[in-house]
């Protein structure tokens, strides 16, 4: 077995990155649509039944959630977290139980890299779960949730997500996508249990410490997580593995440029959704928000600006009213 890599730094990472990257693309002497279509047809596999049961498990997302009658945001956090906490557990499982090296040496995610190989079931099972809530994540954003400030790029992240779990899969680039998953759902695990804590502060009319108390407490581990898992980890394992050292394992490696664009695109989200957790804690130190709400609240004026032609949206929104997890609500917040 191979010594594991030693973690780069970021002066490194953009150095060697950008290194990789420039020589690829001065070396690439026939790109374009032709050398894109062949690889697609000589890497890319997906068996029919594969796309199949990745289909039908994506209704499973909308069939466990709460029942309607609960309150409003409740359901949609509920459902987050019991999936995010099997996800996330379950990669943790892969990474550190079942002789994966990924995460102490991301280099090894190509070490053994070949078009078409097999999948292995426990790696397949992680990419259904991931795949199914994605896709059925995208339906929800659009016609199911609450429309919020960030809801665009929620948008965009689920179709860029899906787009990873989708590509990597079929050219058998698994490996970076289970260290991927990890590295992301940590974060969610916590943002959802945070505003779980949230909702429950009132309940019954009464106000509840504990609550109070674990919600202060998960927005503190919420921001740390993100930063540690998302915007340390994430470009110095990850990326650093996917354009960099990919090409000393595969020099060839089919769609070099198209996995990376998409993963950069991903961190560059990361950046946006951190700006917002810096802006709510420097408006809590200067005393603008007396008490922890949701960070993502509801833009109702952004939801009452937008075109019906952009995202379909029902007739009741334009009747001073809007969806939350499929229940019509007052636009009074």
């Amino acid at each position: 077995m191979e010594a594991a890599a030693a973690l780069p730094g970021y002066e490194q990472l953009v150095r060697l990155g950008y290194r990789s990257l420039a020589g690829t693309l001065r070396s690439c002497t026939d790109c374009g649509w032709e050398l894109a279509r062949r690889t697609w047809a000589e890497n890319a596999r997906l068996a029919w039944s594969e796309a199949l049961l990745w289909g039908l498990c994506a209704p499973f997302a909308e069939w466990c959630q709460l029942p309607p009658q609960d309150a409003a945001k409740m359901p949609e956090s509920a459902w987050k977290l019991a999936f995010y906490t099997v996800s996330w557990s379950y990669g943790a499982h892969l990474l550190f139980f079942a002789g994966y090296p990924f995460f102490y040496d991301p280099p090894s995610v190509f070490y053994d890299w070949k078009k078409g190989m097999e999948v292995p079931t426990n790696i397949a099972v992680a990419y259904l779960m991931q795949g199914s809530f994605y896709g059925h994540s995208i339906y929800a954003t659009l016609y199911m949730d609450a429309w919020r400030r960030d809801s665009i790029v929620m948008l965009a992240h689920h179709v860029v997500t899906l787009a990873l779990i989708t590509f990597s899969y079929m050219f058998r680039y698994h490996n970076v996508g289970i260290l991927v998953f990890f590295l992301h759902d940590i974060s969610d695990v916590q943002l959802e249990f945070t505003k779980l804590n949230v909702y429950f502060k009132y309940r019954g009319g009464v106000y509840h410490r504990l609550n109070d108390i674990v919600s202060s407490a998960g927005c503190i581990s919420f921001g740390i997580s993100w930063f540690w898992f998302r915007l340390y980890w994430f470009p110095l394992k990850v990326l650093y593995a996917t354009c960099h050292t990919s090409l000393q394992a595969v020099p060839d490696i089919p769609f070099y440029f198209f996995f990376n664009a998409l993963l950069c695109i991903l961190l560059l989200m990361n950046i946006y959704w951190f700006l917002y957790i810096i802006l709510f804690v420097a408006r809590v130190m200067l005393g603008q928000v007396q008490e922890l709400n949701d960070v993502r609240e509801y833009d109702v004026d952004a939801a009452s600006r937008k075109k019906d032609w952009e995202l379909h949206i029902p007739s009741s929104w334009k009747e001073g009213k809007h969806l939350k997890n499929g229940l019509v609500k007052d636009k009074r917040l």
